[in-house]
């Protein structure tokens, strides 16, 4: 899909300034065990289908329709893999513009075992096993989604980095560790 409407308003307001926005992707297997896959069109890396969650959208609906735009199969969401967001979620793009994202994974179960690129963002769309995934070039991000995906634990969120220690004097601070 093209870059959505509201964003080239915003655009044509903020030129190329950074963009926070929110994202869905989908880690979609087939009956094989095999993970849904599409090509960049612009770096030939590989991700996983998805994209910017629309204004009012539903982030599992826009996750829905991204892996149908993107490879042209249904898929039905089985869970969320987990929320991330951080350096290795965003970037520039060619034309200049800035981004960065918090992304929404979800975890879904293939309906249909032929991907089709859609042309425009991906010029590649297939299942690929295990073994074909630890050879292919990937996004930074998709190896942080599928470490996830692997670790078996639902609703992943990365450990935080900041911290409130020496912001008061005197006040002891506990922390909860990350998943």
């Amino acid at each position: 899909m093209p870059t959505p409407e509201f964003i080239r308003a915003l655009r044509s307001r903020v030129g190329h300034e950074l963009l926070h926005v929110p994202t869905v992707g989908v880690l979609a297997h087939d009956g094989a065990g095999r993970i849904l896959l599409v090509q960049d069109r612009d770096d030939g890396q590989w991700t996983c289908p998805g994209g910017i969650v629309e204004p009012f959208e539903l982030p599992a609906d826009a996750a829905l329709r991204e892996a149908w735009e993107e490879t042209g199969v249904e898929v039905r969401l089985t869970g969320i893999v987990g929320i991330f967001g951080g350096e290795h979620c965003g970037g520039t793009y060619a034309n200049g513009d800035r981004i960065a994202w918090v992304a929404t994974i979800f975890s879904a179960q293939a309906l249909g075992d032929r991907a089709t690129p859609d042309g425009g963002e991906t010029s590649a769309a297939c299942f690929m096993s295990p073994s074909e995934i630890a050879r292919a070039p990937l996004k930074p991000h998709l190896r942080l989604f599928l470490d996830a995906l692997a670790s078996g634990r639902p609703g992943y969120f990365q450990p935080p980095s900041w911290s409130q220690q020496g912001d008061r004097p005197g006040v002891e601070h506990t922390s909860i560790e990350g998943p």
